[in-house]
């Protein structure tokens, strides 16, 4: 039998492994054939503090729009100006398209600042959701052949991760929101958190274990609201999550998904801005208004329903039904007021702002739009169910690559060693 290694030896071994690249972080991919855009999100910390609209400048994205996908009051005064304190978690609404064959966001533009590297943008400034090499290969035309020096005032295009997946999740209407893992998570603290199961995390994001690691990238499915707006609608597609506000038709109609509901409910959103008739036909009914007549066969509402932004003006649709019960009062998420701290407790995932433990809430109340103002692998067993067929497999992109340098200089002291103690 051979002597053992020295301890010194295993001890420099060990250091030596520690120092080793690791595995890339992995991201959710969904292939797609199509032009079509859908809803999405990606879930992201402030890194430092920031105004409402700078936030918004970062990821392209309208401040009205930023602040009700995180049901954030939107009616108090200035508030696009509003300080955000840094480290706290938003969900930032954003298009994702079809590029080169999978989903990714391709809408994302920045502008470089002194002392931005590729490196710093990545980890710093997007927190994660890209990589410093897919900032370089999505701007093969900007001089970025050194990514620690690059000219102020370069304009970017920024590849954010999304998914679709046919906005459904188990036949029901989702949102799927891009998010970087950190380092105390846990799929099943993940799952808990945005009341999913560890079982459809693992099949959404194709793992084949529910293990995950700081800086892995996955697709969570959140419940939602969507629309059934006619294709030639600017607003097609219109998908809300569950406990939050978006805003559309130029600002002048409010839509909510309210607490457990999963019916889209629009209403006007303010007084304040130029909208064009907001009353349906044939009726004295405005948008969003909803009349019960109780009789001995059941409950006859009739209500005034919001139907898409169409050739620059609103549509509505007026509908009557008969059914069993009156509905009860419109349940509409809970707004809060424009954070100024974080919580006492800060733990990750940062909880969403309706949940337990996340920013302050405060009593529900009208909202109000200021007028001045999205190697690799093998697909899930059939992707999200609901998702189409050829379209909706999710894989992952894993580079193992290790330095060969350090490959060489250890296999050589290896067999150094192994002749010594032999």
């Amino acid at each position: 039998m051979p002597p053992l290694l020295p301890t010194a030896t295993l001890l420099f071994l060990l250091t030596l492994g520690a120092f080793l690249p690791r595995a890339a972080s992995k991201s959710t991919i969904e292939p797609c054939s199509n032009s079509d855009t859908c809803s999405s999100l990606v879930g992201y910390t402030l890194y430092t503090d920031l105004k409402v609209s700078e936030v918004a400048s970062l990821f392209s994205v309208d401040p009205i729009s930023l602040l009700l996908t995180n049901a954030i009051d939107i009616s108090y005064p200035d508030v696009e100006n509003h300080i955000l304190p840094s480290q706290l978690f938003l969900k930032i609404p954003i298009p994702c398209s079809c590029v080169d064959g999978i989903r990714k966001s391709n809408s994302v533009s920045y502008k470089t600042r002194p002392s931005d590297t590729l490196s710093s943008i990545s980890s710093a400034v997007y927190g994660g959701l890209v990589s410093a090499d897919q900032i370089k290969e999505a701007n093969s035309k900007a001089e970025l052949s050194d990514p620690s020096v690059i000219a102020v005032g370069t304009q970017l295009n920024i590849p954010l991760p999304c998914t679709c997946f046919n906005n459904t999740d188990n036949n029901l209407p989702a949102v799927y929101m891009s998010y970087v893992v950190k380092d105390v998570d846990t799929l099943a603290g993940i799952a808990a958190r945005y009341v999913t199961t560890v079982s459809d995390l693992m099949n959404v994001n194709a793992l084949g274990s529910a293990e995950i690691k700081d800086g892995d990238i996955l697709a969570i499915p959140l419940s939602a609201c969507a629309s059934n707006f006619p294709t030639y609608a600017k607003d097609y597609g219109l998908v809300v999550p569950n406990g939050s506000y978006a805003i559309t038709a130029s600002h002048c109609v409010q839509c909510s998904c309210g607490p457990g509901s999963r019916n889209l409910y629009c209403m006007p959103a303010s007084l304040a801005v130029s909208c064009s008739s907001m009353q349906c036909r044939s009726s004295n009914l405005m948008l969003g208004n909803i009349t019960t007549q109780q009789t001995s066969a059941g409950c006859n509402v009739t209500s005034c329903n919001y139907s898409g932004f169409v050739n620059g003006s609103i549509a509505s649709t007026l509908s009557t039904s008969l059914q069993p019960r009156c509905p009860g009062t419109q349940q509409f998420p809970q707004l809060i007021a424009p954070p100024t701290v974080l919580p006492d407790s800060v733990f990750s995932p940062a909880p969403a702002p309706s949940e337990s433990g996340g920013i302050p809430t405060t009593n529900p109340k009208s909202s109000v739009v200021p007028s001045s103002g999205a190697v690799l692998g093998f697909p899930p067993a059939g992707g999200p169910t609901g998702s189409p067929s050829g379209s909706s497999g999710a894989g992952f992109l894993t580079d193992h690559s290790i330095s060969f340098p350090i490959m060489l200089v250890l296999g050589l002291f290896v067999k150094f060693v192994l002749s010594f103690s032999l």
